[in-house]
């Protein structure tokens, strides 16, 4: 087999695997939600619903039938677009239709694409910084091992990794904001209004993830160069006269891009699913903030919709990693 077959062949495996993996989830989500021991339609229209209400909820839910009947019907808002409130499909209701959110009088899926460009904004922005940041120190620290410098990287990751984000968000705030205000506090600005005012309004919620998540980065990335430059083949380019940048550079780095992106799709996919304490810190109207919300309100129809947004970005993110990895390590594809 080619290798470009071989390729083909693995990301169509874990295409499928993605799908199944997604189906499973759904099944789990349904099962916690919606058929779990209570009365699912008064919680699903809310406190203030009369009994009037709350039958016309049931009957949209098809609550009254078999539970795979529900299920399918479930699982057809989700993958095909389906009307909740009058439980047919319809035009404006584009694929996937999560619901109606009885507390908002919205379409869960219209109130998700309202939201997710905050979220994906401060997800993209953020991993550009703690890749760069992380990386960058991790590799900084291998190099230089067993010196003052590796000791002083190694300390100041283990108190970035140890401060939770709110903490070191607050702080920015005070300090950058506050008393030196250098940056604006945050008010999110959408790129296609003002990309400056943008990145310049977002730059402080980046700081505030970044900062936390490159010191994990760091942490592995050291480890795994570490690990890498003890093997047999490294020793050996030293015996030949490759310098140590090189070796740093070119053959350690490349061991450890695959916990890097695996780990980075990972964390990535779950941002995007709803950066909650960040969102909720600088104010940001953004998923996670919206899941707050809804978890308070117990807008049960929004909180199903961005559990099911967080299981689709991590398993999205880890397809697409495994398939980076593989491109980056083309041996991968025979494993």
């Amino acid at each position: 087999m080619s290798a470009l077959g071989g390729f083909a062949g693995f990301a169509l495996r874990r295409a499928l695997g993605a799908v199944v993996t997604l189906l499973a989830i759904s099944v789990i989500v349904y099962a916690v939600f919606y058929a779990a021991p209570g009365d699912v339609a008064q919680i699903t229209c809310g406190p203030r619903c009369s009994p009037v209400q709350v039958r016309q909820v049931t009957q949209q839910l098809h609550l009254d039938d078999p539970l795979y009947v529900r299920y399918l019907h479930f699982l057809q808002g989700v993958v095909a677009g389906h009307d909740y409130s009058t439980g047919t499909a319809v035009e404006h209701c584009s694929a996937p239709c999560l619901g109606l959110s009885y507390q908002s009088d919205q379409q869960v899926t219209a109130l998700i694409l309202a939201k997710l460009p905050v979220t994906g904004s401060l997800a993209l922005g953020a991993t550009v910084l703690w890749l760069v940041l992380g990386v960058g120190t991790g590799v900084l620290a291998a190099w230089r091992r067993g010196r003052p410098e590796e000791r002083l990287l190694t300390g100041i990751t283990l108190v970035g990794w140890a401060t939770p984000v709110f903490v070191i968000g607050l702080l920015l705030m005070i300090v950058v904001c506050g008393r030196l205000r250098w940056l604006p506090f945050p008010q999110y600005v959408a790129f296609t209004d003002d990309p400056e005012q943008w990145a310049w309004n977002l730059l402080l919620p980046w700081l505030s993830l970044a900062l936390i998540e490159a010191a994990k980065y760091a942490r592995l990335t050291r480890a795994t160069m570490l690990e890498t430059l003890a093997e047999d083949h490294v020793r050996t380019f030293r015996a030949y006269g490759v310098g140590e940048r090189a070796i740093v550079t070119r053959h350690a780095l490349r061991g450890a891009l695959g916990p890097l992106i695996a780990l980075n799709a990972n964390d990535l996919g779950t941002l995007f699913g709803g950066a909650v304490l960040t969102e909720s810190l600088f104010g940001l109207p953004g998923i996670g903030r919206e899941l707050v919300h809804a978890v308070n309100v117990v807008d049960l129809p929004v909180v199903v919709g961005m559990v099911l947004l967080t299981g689709f970005f991590v398993v999205l993110a880890s397809a697409v990693a495994d398939v980076l990895y593989v491109l980056a390590d083309r041996r991968a594809v025979l494993v």
